[in-house]
């Protein structure tokens, strides 16, 4: 038997290891539950910028509907803010950025959430304190920003799964 543990062993260090294997964007909270993720279809919008002696391509916002299934339930933008048909909004705080697996997508995130100011205090975004970005495809910033495309904006296709977690409900106390 400890000859199967050993070769259990072996195989194991055989596997692969390493940042590409380990997904880093899931909430470190293990309190939280996800509610149904949904897919985001849009655009990241991009401004080519003299940035530290080269143009570059700097990132603005992005535009994007959210769907459950074929249903459009929402929307995000800036801030980022992700806003839901119920009149719940969030607004999202960068925690972690692990590039996508295809490496030509933009990157997977997580980010702690809070309520956004104009958010209705009830509704589907109400009590979210994680939003994951994951399954990412296209978004990425074009090759050609230099000094002759100083100021052009470009407008990039991606789509993207996005899971927003709810912290447990707290029982409300009496006074």
């Amino acid at each position: 038997s400890t000859m199967r543990a050993l070769a259990a062993i072996a195989i194991l260090a055989l596997l692969p290891t390493g940042a590409h294997t380990q997904d880093r964007t899931l909430p470190p909270d293990p309190s939280v539950t996800p509610l149904p993720p949904v897919t985001g279809r849009g655009v990241q919008i991009y401004r080519c910028q003299q940035q530290q002696g080269a143009p570059a391509w700097v990132f603005v916002a992005p535009e994007a509907s959210l769907y459950a299934g074929t249903e459009a339930v929402g929307t995000h933008s800036a801030g980022p803010t992700w806003r839901w048909k119920d009149g719940s909004a969030i607004i999202g705080h960068m925690l972690v950025t692990q590039p996508a697996p295809d490496h030509s997508s933009i990157p997977w995130l997580l980010l702690a959430a809070s309520p956004a100011i104009d958010s209705a205090p009830t509704g589907t975004l109400a009590h979210v304190t994680y939003v994951r970005r994951s399954d990412t495809h296209g978004g990425m910033p074009p090759a050609n920003c230099d000094a002759r495309h100083i100021g052009a904006v470009a407008r990039v296709p991606y789509t993207a799964i996005y899971t927003f977690y709810k912290a447990p409900e707290r029982p409300r106390t009496r006074r």
